[in-house]
């Protein structure tokens, strides 16, 4: 097993480092790890709140608003599965050593990328012309 890799409170990964070093790893695994906390964390809020509101509303404006709560709360959650899902996918990534590198062209995808959207798979460039491509076939 992998001993530790130390890292600074305020760290932050630079390009003037070797790319995904054992820090720059440390420091994704962390923020990945500390995301889906956060979601899965929420995703219990909601099922506690939903158990609690399951009280008989008369007035049916007010049930029909808290229908309308209820299905966009749902909606929010079904999202953030996906994104746990996606999140799963990269720390996956970092375990076989692929996290920080286009699934398109194998190239380097920017630190500043992965830091902004860390669940990042194609470099920017490659995601744009994915973009492009799918919106020609949409337009088609």
């Amino acid at each position: 097993m992998k001993a530790e890799t130390f890292l600074p409170e305020d760290y932050r990964p630079a390009e003037t480092e070797p790319f995904m070093n054992d820090m720059h790893v440390e420091y994704f695994r962390r923020k990945l790890l500390n995301w889906r906390g956060e979601l899965l964390e929420g995703s219990r809020d909601t099922v506690a709140g939903m158990k609690d509101q399951t009280r008989s509303i008369p007035d049916v404006a007010d049930r029909a608003s808290e229908e309308t709560d209820r299905s966009l709360e749902l909606r929010t959650r079904d999202r953030q599965r996906k994104l746990v899902s996606k999140i799963d996918g990269a720390l996956r990534r970092i375990d076989e050593g692929e996290f920080g590198y286009c699934s398109k062209t194998g190239e380097q995808i920017s630190l500043k990328r992965l830091d902004a959207r860390p669940i990042a798979t194609m470099s920017l460039e490659a995601q744009e012309r994915h973009e492009r491509r799918e919106k020609v076939h949409r337009d088609d």
